[in-house]
């Protein structure tokens, strides 16, 4: 590396989280590639993470699998079980190969579903609320669940996670943002209840916090345990910084290896983590639902509204995060260039994510060590997002298209 920055420096030092140690302090964030068939990763997904790998990130992260059917939000999304470990076990084993850690993203959709194939015809939530949605699917309204229904829940999520070690992941990620399941029931916003999962910080916690213990018990001392966890929701009324400290604490308490923090609740505040352009025109064309292209043209008009991008958007928050805890963090939200990941060591913080970045430049952490690139070519266009429903799967519109034959079985 030819930058003379102590600080960038540093993010080419190894770290440690958990039983796993990772090259240099680069994390590939979890974003959805829309690169499997028939419930299996595609070569399209194997190729996407070992070339980040290849490019000197040191872990690239699967983007959200479900731990079930029925937490996934939409048909095309992929659930870990026991007739897919085989395929996951290929593209860890390539990963591994290029040079870096894999992780899998895991989580639960709760009452954001538009599947149909659903094995509970009614979705729950933390609260019995309306879902417009679901609404062509038989999934308008949801159901408040029980104490039965978070126990059932709770273990699915342990054998996801037992498969996921099967698999060859060195690494999950339990969402706790963005809106799915373990987010509503943290978040003010869909979470009404007043037993003890409901009411105060703590109790809304509650559920969380048990999932991550169990997934700490059955597979934490083999695998990195992660949480991906909201600073703030970015909408009236929904999680604040407060609140996230609180859920953290508990998380680091029940031994939790690190935490990536983010932002934003569907359908809410998208853009509060996408930060820039809005994606709704290009969504709209790759959007085969009617209904949901009504729902995206709503959304256009309030929670979609392009939203001004700055560098490092969420680091006033996180470092409220990092003064409340001693507990790996992980900076995620608007790194684009070596001297925001200098600044994000200089703060403190273990690791960086980045999504967007890595979508273009696969081979970015590479350019920054060699100091052949001090900034990231993406633009903020948010295009990408729409980008999982063609045929070819995720990609940078700056690039040349995928090549849809290797999305196929």
């Amino acid at each position: 590396m030819t930058h003379g920055n102590n600080d960038l420096r540093r993010a080419f030092e190894p770290v440690t989280l958990g039983p796993v140690q990772l090259r240099n302090r680069f994390v590939k964030a979890g974003t959805f590639e829309g690169m499997n068939a028939e419930n299996a990763p595609t070569a399209a997904l194997r190729r996407h993470h070992v070339e980040i790998a290849a490019g000197g990130t040191a872990m690239t992260t699967l983007g959200y699998t479900s731990i079930n059917p029925d937490g996934r939000t939409f048909e095309e999304e992929t659930y870990i079980c026991d007739r897919n470990v085989g395929s996951f076990r290929v593209l860890t084993d390539a990963v591994h190969a290029a040079g870096g850690k894999v992780s899998l993203q895991l989580g639960h959709c709760g009452a954001l579903t538009r599947t149909r194939n659903r094995q509970i015809r009614k979705p729950g939530g933390p609260s019995t609320t309306v879902n417009l949605y679901g609404a062509m699917v038989g999934a308008l309204r949801t159901r408040a669940m029980s104490e039965a229904d978070i126990a059932d829940t709770t273990a699915a999520f342990v054998g996801a996670a037992r498969l996921a070690q099967s698999s060859g992941f060195d690494a999950i990620e339990l969402h706790m943002g963005h809106g799915y399941l373990l987010s509503q029931f943290l978040s003010p916003l869909t979470n009404r209840r007043t037993d003890r999962y409901g009411g105060s910080p703590e109790n809304r916690a509650r559920f969380p916090v048990v999932v991550a213990e169990q997934v700490m018990k059955a597979v934490g001392t083999k695998m990195a345990v992660l949480a991906k966890l909201n600073l703030r929701d970015g909408a009236r009324g929904g999680v604040e910084v407060s609140d996230s400290i609180v859920t953290a604490r508990a998380l680091a308490a029940v031994g939790l290896h690190a935490i990536v923090m983010t932002g934003g609740f569907t359908p809410y505040s998208p853009m509060y983590l996408f930060r820039g352009a809005s994606p709704v025109p290009a969504m709209l064309v790759t959007e085969k639902s009617r209904w949901n292209r009504f729902l995206l043209r709503l959304g256009a008009r309030t929670a979609f509204r392009d939203m001004p991008f700055e560098e490092l958007y969420f680091l006033q928050h996180a470092r409220r995060m990092r003064e409340a805890l001693d507990l790996p963090l992980g900076l995620l939200g608007g790194v684009r260039t070596a001297d925001n990941v200098a600044t994000a060591m200089r703060e403190g913080f273990d690791f960086v994510q980045m999504g967007r970045p890595l979508i273009a430049e696969p081979d970015f952490v590479r350019k920054l060590e060699q100091g052949s690139s001090l900034s990231s070519k993406c633009n903020n266009c948010n295009q990408c997002v729409a980008e999982f429903s063609a045929a070819g799967g995720l990609r940078c519109v700056l690039n040349p298209p995928n090549d849809a034959t290797l999305n196929q079985h």
